[in-house]
């Protein structure tokens, strides 16, 4: 008689393993605090063009990623706070 055998990867048993972490609770709430930190990249790269740095080296990178979150966060701000009002002419 012959017999069906079905083949294993040699990798599976690592990918069981990232299946049942991914089954906690520790899991779960990572992926939300990494969601919260990713939402805030995307209109960066988007937006801003921060797929790619401008500036060479370190201190030049790090320079464009604060000009470019400043940019982020007065946006931000700007839709938090009221727009000033106009003084109406009688």
């Amino acid at each position: 008689m012959e017999f069906r055998s079905i083949t294993r990867e040699e990798h599976e048993d690592a990918r069981q393993a990232a299946r049942d972490i991914a089954k906690t609770e520790q899991y779960r709430v990572s992926m939300e605090l990494r969601k919260k930190v990713e939402m805030l990249f995307a209109p960066l790269k988007r937006i801003l063009g921060l797929g790619r740095l401008r500036l060479r080296g370190p201190c030049g990178a790090n320079d464009e990623f604060l000009l470019a979150a400043t940019a982020q966060n007065l946006t931000k701000l700007a839709k938090i706070l009221p727009a000033p009002r106009q003084a109406r002419k009688a």
